[in-house]
Formats: C-alpha cells, sequence, structure tokens
C-alpha cells in the first residue's frame, strides 16, 4: 500500500510539471507579444495590397474629372437638350418655315411632321456646327483634360453662343427685352446676359421665319386667285379652288426646285457670329 501511494504521488507532480512548464512558455509567449506592440521599432508584417474590385472609380482630388459628376453633368444636359435644342439654336426657325411652306403648298400632312422635323434638325446641325466646334474645344476637351473647372468651363464655352445668338438677334427686340427686366441698355450688347438674350433671340427667330413664310404665300396665293377666278369666269363655281389649283402650285414649286430654294435662303440666313 504505501508502494501504491508513493508512485501515484510521483505520477501527479509530473502532470503539475508539465502543466507549469506550458503555462510558464505561454507567458513568455504573451509578453514578448506585448512587447513587440509597445515597441515602434519593432518590425512589423508587410500588409498586402488592396485589390480593387472593379466599381465606379471617383477620384476628385485627381487633375482630370471625377468619372461620376462628368456622368451626371452629362445626364444633365442630355435632360435639357430638348430646350436648348429650340431656344438657343437656328431649329425653331427652320422647322417653322418648312411648316409654313408645306400650308403654302396646300398640302396637311405631306411630308409628314417627322420629315420636317428631321430635316429641321440636321440643317440645324449644319448651322450650328462651327459653335458647337467651338464650344468642345474651349471648354469640353479642356474641362475633361483636367484643366478647367466647371465654373470656368460654363464661363469659356458660352461664349461662342452668346456671340451666335447676338449675330442672329434683332436689335429691337433685345431692346425689348432689356426693358421688360427693367435693366437700361448697355453700350456693348455682349454684356446682355444670357437670360434677357435667349427670349430676344427667340422672338428674332419667330419673325424672320413669319417674314420668309410671307413671300413663300404670296406666290401661291395668286395661282390661287387666278384658278378661282378662272372657274369663275368659267361657271364652274361649285369646284373648290384649291383642289383645282394644288398641281399647278406642285407643278411651280417643282420647277423653281422650292426645297433647295428655301434651306439656301435659312442656312445663308445666319452669318458669321465671330
Amino acid at each position: 500500500m504505501p508502494a501504491l501511494l508513493t508512485e501515484r504521488a510521483g505520477r501527479w507532480t509530473t502532470r503539475v510539471g508539465v502543466v507549469t512548464a506550458a503555462g510558464a512558455t505561454l507567458l513568455v509567449l504573451l509578453a514578448s507579444a506585448a512587447l513587440a506592440v509597445d515597441d515602434p521599432t519593432a518590425p512589423t508584417a508587410p500588409v498586402a495590397p488592396t485589390v480593387p474590385t472593379g466599381g465606379l472609380d471617383i477620384n476628385i482630388g485627381g487633375n482630370s474629372p471625377s468619372s461620376a459628376i462628368t456622368l451626371i453633368l452629362a445626364i444633365t444636359v442630355l435632360s435639357i437638350a430638348p430646350s436648348l435644342l429650340l431656344l438657343v439654336t437656328s431649329f425653331t426657325k427652320i422647322v417653322v418655315v418648312l411648316s409654313l411652306t408645306r400650308n403654302a403648298l396646300g398640302l396637311q400632312n405631306s411630308p409628314p411632321n417627322q420629315v420636317l422635323t428631321g430635316l429641321a434638325f440636321f440643317l440645324t446641325l449644319f448651322v450650328m456646327g462651327p459653335v458647337i466646334a467651338d464650344i468642345n474645344n474651349l471648354a469640353i476637351q479642356p474641362y475633361l483634360d483636367g484643366q478647367l473647372s466647371v465654373g470656368q468651363a460654363y464661363d469659356v464655352g458660352v461664349e461662342p453662343l452668346k456671340d451666335f445668338l447676338l449675330a442672329n438677334t434683332r436689335g429691337d427686340e433685345l431692346k425689348l427685352m432689356v426693358g421688360l427686366s427693367g435693366e437700361t441698355m448697355p453700350a456693348d450688347p455682349s454684356s446682355v446676359t444670357m437670360l434677357t438674350l435667349v427670349p430676344a433671340f427667340v422672338l428674332s427667330e419667330l419673325k424672320s421665319a413669319f417674314i420668309i413664310g410671307l413671300v413663300v404665300f404670296i406666290p401661291f396665293l395668286v395661282l390661287d386667285m387666278l384658278v378661282s377666278a378662272a372657274l369663275m369666269a368659267m361657271g364652274m363655281m361649285m369646284v373648290p379652288p384649291v383642289i383645282v389649283s394644288l398641281p399647278f402650285k406642285l407643278l411651280l414649286f417643282v420647277v423653281v426646285d422650292g426645297w433647295a430654294l428655301i434651306t439656301t435662303a435659312l442656312v445663308g440666313s445666319y452669318g458669321s457670329y465671330g
């Protein structure tokens, strides 16, 4: 019995020694880690580089503009593009003249509205081409290259458009809008704000379009009167003069190449803006 107790006591002593040694080793490791954290001169493990996830790169601090800001500006321009097309380009004048020409011929739906609108749009691009090119070279490209801010790009880009509007705005309409705004007419028309210049330009375009439309209407009106007088002389008062005069008006319009004359007059009515 004493020998058995002695054997068990030796086993417990051995186990306690192993546990004590393991605990001492763990304490040493923890102390070393704490010293490594507190010591600023201790070497640290290298940090793995961050891999981009392919999201939208918003670089506001760089030289080039942010992709998000550029996208927002593009969406804004596209949303107001119809208004810009109607108010600050030659589209309004061209489409009104083409519509008046169709009415002078006595045609209601030929050519269709889609054809007239498409023709007016491409003639507008032809007229506004130099202005758009200057805006692109002076404002848009420098902004995309990071040379200009948004405000600077607007101030530079609006100048070619303003020169075009001033070159094609009548003085009476400009004085009218300046008077309605409650301001005094500046000595230099280029000092007029866009808020006053745009409606003056639209009024000038409408006035010019109606003048051209009147000139187009007169030959066809004379032809209608001649046909009506001839029908009355022959006693054919029940026949509508419009139906009889329509072929003659179409023949006259084709012989003089009316569409080419009207297109040349419209494009030629816009002078240089520089």
